[in-house]
């Protein structure tokens, strides 16, 4: 299967195929991942660099599992006790990282253009973990690999991403993915929260999320950023969960087959209640899952590592 990749930074640079070649190989590891030995000698030799300077748990934990399974060696790097903490420029720190002859760098980084940055200077591959309001590509994976596992196919699954959408690079990375592969994609949110140009994404966009559930298959609840508001008007906690939250009254009004995603962490009784995030309509623990699967193979197919063991 041809991959002609070298980073994964912005979800526009790949084609259907590409993506459909992520999932598929994501399909392997998930025999990998059901084993005693959880491991295959697939990276064995390649180092890969964790640059995290903006907090994660999901998104590191996940990476670091991805790369102790595919038996990389991995350098954590990034928060405070970091060298740009002293005033280091992020251009020297990359150089000195280079330095020691890695082979990739996975990057998650409040501002945005920082993968693109660190991709010009290190000459390395660059995986965005989510940069700023901008990009979170490797979420948009493992939401597609979710999506299909659970309905077989994505061409013409009616999605509706919901909530804090002006802040959310989840929803930068998405809903693009969603519509290189055919499905119909709706953004729903308050409208201080809306995107400001839905033009650019080429999505209908909407306030009122009670007329769009019952056509949905998949409703995607964001997070609430509270951290990335800047000034932004919000209403009380109550009152955005009346109007906007995925409570049981709006999840019976869901399509019998229909699913519910969320990225987490998740702000409960706000975007969503608990026992929502929790019934059996939730995939949120596979989508937990899923990020292993398809993190691991994205970073088989970006650094060309060796098909040993992957197959039983």
């Amino acid at each position: 299967m041809a991959f002609n990749h070298k980073h994964l930074i912005d979800i526009t640079e790949y084609s259907a195929d590409d993506i459909m070649a992520i999932l598929e190989t994501a399909v392997k590891f998930k025999e990998v991942n059901e084993r005693r030995i959880k491991q295959v000698p697939t990276l064995k030799g390649f180092t890969v660099v964790n640059m995290f300077n903006e907090p994660s748990t999901r998104t590191r934990s996940s990476f670091e599992m991805a790369e102790k399974r595919l038996s990389a060696a991995s350098l954590n790097f990034g928060g405070s006790s970091t060298s740009s903490v002293k005033g280091e420029s992020l251009v020297d720190t990359v150089e000195t990282l280079c330095s020691y002859k890695i082979d990739m760098i996975v990057v998650r980084d409040k501002h945005a253009g920082v993968p693109h940055k660190i991709a010009d200077v290190s000459g390395v591959s660059v995986i965005d973990a989510g940069d700023g309001k901008h990009q979170h590509p490797t979420q948009a994976m493992l939401d597609l690999y979710t999506m299909r596992k659970n309905f077989g196919h994505l061409d013409g699954l009616k999605v509706a991403i919901v909530g804090d959408l002006s802040h959310s690079r989840v929803c930068g990375s998405l809903v693009p993915a969603l519509k290189t592969v055919g499905a119909d994609v709706t953004l729903v949110g308050p409208p201080t929260f809306q995107v400001d140009d839905p033009d650019y994404f080429g999505v209908p966009q909407t306030a009122d999320f009670d007329s769009v559930i019952p056509e949905m298959d998949v409703v995607y609840m964001l997070r609430v950023q509270l951290e990335r508001m800047e000034g932004a008007s919000i209403p009380s906690r109550r009152e955005y969960n009346r109007l906007w939250g995925l409570d049981m009254a709006r999840v019976n009004k869901m399509r019998p087959e229909a699913i519910i995603c969320h990225p987490g962490p998740m702000n409960r009784g706000m975007e969503i209640n608990a026992d929502v995030a929790d019934c059996a309509r939730s995939r949120i623990l596979t989508q937990v899952n899923a990020g292993v699967l398809t993190r691991m193979a994205e970073m088989y197919l970006l650094l060309g590592g060796e098909n040993n063991g992957i197959s039983a």
